[in-house]
């Protein structure tokens, strides 16, 4: 039995509070935190055992954080093989003011990953037994880290005959690219980065997404468009699907939870139209939530049902 294996490099605590309004030299009184588990990867795990899918999350951890990160998520009930590290775990803070419902991110920077931490990592998913079926590498990159450290995953993934799904940006993923990924999901802006040209239509994603699909070098590319959908590329096919109409209350884990959709999508065997529409499905539920939290399943189901009506 093949598996499903999620890699967060930036793996994180959130932890989230709120505060009548927020005035500066004053103390303001917040209400009881919250903490959750956090990072590409680690969020997409997350958003599959919600789906009824299991996963292994891979991901770096050091100190107490780590140890903390590490109870969060056996909570949740996941599997994972944390990679111990020298640095700490980094704690992101999120504050909401009741007032306007304005909300205040603050991310604190990614500790640097040593070289040997770097190999053990890959040395981890070179070893995963049962052999991976998917592996989702999500999340930004540490400082410090090889440009080519997603592409040697990449060769990984093609030794395993598994399919390598994509959601970063910078040098690391242009790397990637350039040795080969199943599924690459940018936004418009790392879409612009990664070719080097100015993307600011739907033609132009369109046009930029078909030029990599072309190169053969990936399979399908969704390139995230927030509250217009996405735009879905594949050899000789192209689509923009939009987004359902939802009431937004926090966009924090969207993309993550569309990646999470689109996992499913995947395992479950739809075709590419119904596999995106459920990863839209579940940014668009996740938005409809507070804070820092994911979609909800039956948001997500409803939604990518209304969606598949629409065909």
């Amino acid at each position: 039995m093949k598996q499903i294996v999620t890699l967060t490099l930036a793996p994180t605590i959130d932890k989230s509070s709120s505060v009548e309004e927020i005035i500066p030299e004053h103390k303001l009184q917040c209400s009881e935190p919250k903490f959750e588990p956090g990072g590409g990867g680690i969020n997409v795990s997350r958003g599959l055992k919600r789906l009824g899918l299991d996963s292994v999350a891979i991901y770096p951890s050091g100190g107490l954080t780590g140890q903390r990160l590490h109870q969060l998520l056996q909570q949740e009930g996941l599997e994972q093989h944390p990679i111990a590290t020298r640095n700490l775990t980094r704690e992101n803070f999120i504050v909401v003011s009741r007032k306007t419902n304005e909300q205040f991110r603050f991310g604190m920077p990614c500790p640097e990953l040593l070289e040997s931490e770097e190999e053990e990592i890959l040395t981890t998913i070179r070893h995963m037994q049962p052999k991976p079926e998917y592996i989702v590498v999500s999340g930004r990159m540490p400082p410090g880290i090889k440009d080519d450290f997603i592409a040697e995953i990449a060769r990984i993934a093609k030794e395993d005959r598994a399919k390598l799904i994509v959601d970063t940006s910078g040098e690391a993923l242009r790397y990637a690219v350039e040795e080969g990924v199943y599924l690459l999901k940018p936004n418009q802006n790392e879409l612009s980065k990664l070719t080097g040209k100015n993307i600011s239509t739907i033609e132009d994603v369109k046009k930029a997404a078909e030029a990599i699909i072309n190169k053969g070098k990936c399979e399908v590319i969704v390139v995230s468009l927030g509250g217009d959908g996405a735009l879905l590329a594949t050899r000789g096919f192209t689509e923009h699907i939009k987004a359902p109409p939802v009431e937004k209350r926090s966009t924090v884990g969207a993309g993550d939870s569309m990646v999470a959709g689109m996992v499913y999508g995947c395992e479950k065997k739809m075709d590419v139209r119904h596999m995106v529409r459920m990863g839209i499905a579940c940014g668009s539920a996740a938005t409809m939530n507070p804070g820092t939290e994911l979609f909800k399943k039956e948001n997500a189901e409803r939604l990518y049902l209304q969606m598949i009506a629409e065909l």
